[in-house]
C-alpha cells in the first residue's frame, strides 16, 4: 500500500504565501506534516499559516527571511535549528528572475539570481542536513523550471540559473543518498500564478498583442491545452516528499502538460 503519511514529519516550504509554494504547503499539511512557511512578508505569512489544515494536531509556524540577504537567512536558520527538532522535508521554491533576452541582461542580474536561488538553496541545505541525517529521513525538493531540459524564449537569466540549480541538485543527490535523503527537482510548466501573469503582461507590453492573445498562444503550445493549477504541481512535490518516494533521487520531473519536447 502506498505510504503518503507525513505525520511526525516537519516540512520547511520556501516562497509559501502564494502560488506553488502555498499549494505545496497546504498539501503537505493535509498529509499530516508540521509545516514551516518561509517568506519575506510577515503579514502574508500570518494569513497563510492560519489557513493550513491542522486536524491531525500539527503545529504550523513561519519564518521571515528575504533571499536577497543570504546572511540574514543563514542567521535565522541557525537560530531555529538550534532550538527546535529536525526538519525532514525542504521545499526550495523562489520566484524567478525578471524576463528578458539574455543578450540584454546585465551582469548584476545573473549575480542576484545566482544568490537568490543557488546560494540560498545551499544555505538551507547546509542548515538542515545534519538533522535529516540523524533522522535517517530527508526530502529535498527544488521547484525550478522545464528550462533545464529546454530553454524558454525570453527568460535568459532564468534559463542560466535554473540549470545551475539542477546540476547542484544532481551532485548533492549522489552525496547524501546513503543517509536516506533524496534530492529531486520538480519542473513546472506554465502555471496559473502571479509570475505567469507578469510574464504575459510584459509580453503584451513588448509586442503590442493583447494579454488574451498571448495567453491563447501559450496555451496552444501545451498538449493539454491549458495552464496548470498550482495544486497540480503541489501533488508532484508532495509525492516526492512522501515515504513512498524513498528510491527516487536525482531526477528532474516535468509537470507541464506535455509541453517539453525532450525526454
Amino acid at each position: 500500500m502506498m505510504d503518503l503519511n507525513l505525520q511526525g514529519k516537519t516540512a520547511l516550504v520556501c516562497g509559501s504565501t502564494q502560488g506553488i509554494g502555498f499549494a505545496a504547503a497546504s498539501q503537505l499539511a493535509l498529509m499530516g506534516a508540521d509545516v514551516i512557511l518561509l517568506a519575506r512578508n510577515e503579514e502574508k505569512l500570518k494569513e497563510a499559516v492560519a489557513t493550513l489544515y491542522k486536524a491531525d494536531r500539527q503545529h504550523h509556524t513561519y519564518l521571515v527571511a528575504d533571499f536577497a540577504h543570504p546572511d540574514q537567512l543563514k542567521s535565522i536558520l541557525d537560530g531555529y535549528t538550534k532550538a527546535n527538532n529536525p526538519i525532514h522535508i525542504l521545499i526550495n521554491n523562489t520566484g524567478g528572475p525578471p524576463a528578458g533576452p539574455i543578450a540584454q541582461a546585465k551582469t548584476e542580474e545573473f549575480v542576484s539570481a545566482f544568490s537568490n536561488h543557488l546560494l540560498c538553496n545551499h544555505i538551507l541545505v547546509q542548515a538542515l542536513l545534519d538533522g535529516m541525517k540523524k533522522e535517517k529521513y530527508g526530502r529535498i525538493i527544488n521547484v525550478i523550471s522545464t528550462s533545464v531540459k529546454q530553454p524558454l524564449k525570453g527568460l535568459g537569466v532564468s534559463n542560466t540559473i535554473r540549470a545551475a540549480v539542477a546540476n547542484w541538485s544532481k551532485t548533492l543527490a549522489g552525496e547524501v543518498a546513503s543517509y536516506g535523503i533524496t534530492v529531486n527537482n520538480v519542473l513546472p510548466g506554465a502555471t496559473s500564478t502571479q509570475r505567469l501573469q507578469s510574464i504575459i503582461s510584459n509580453k503584451s507590453k513588448n509586442t503590442g498583442n493583447t494579454e488574451n492573445a498571448i495567453t491563447h498562444e501559450m496555451e496552444s503550445e501545451i498538449p493539454m491545452g491549458r495552464f496548470a493549477d498550482p495544486s497540480e504541481i503541489a501533488n508532484a512535490i508532495a509525492f516526492l516528499a512522501s515515504p513512498s518516494a524513498s528510491y527516487i533521487t536525482g531526477i528532474n520531473l516535468p509537470v507541464d502538460g506535455g509541453r517539453t519536447s525532450s525526454l
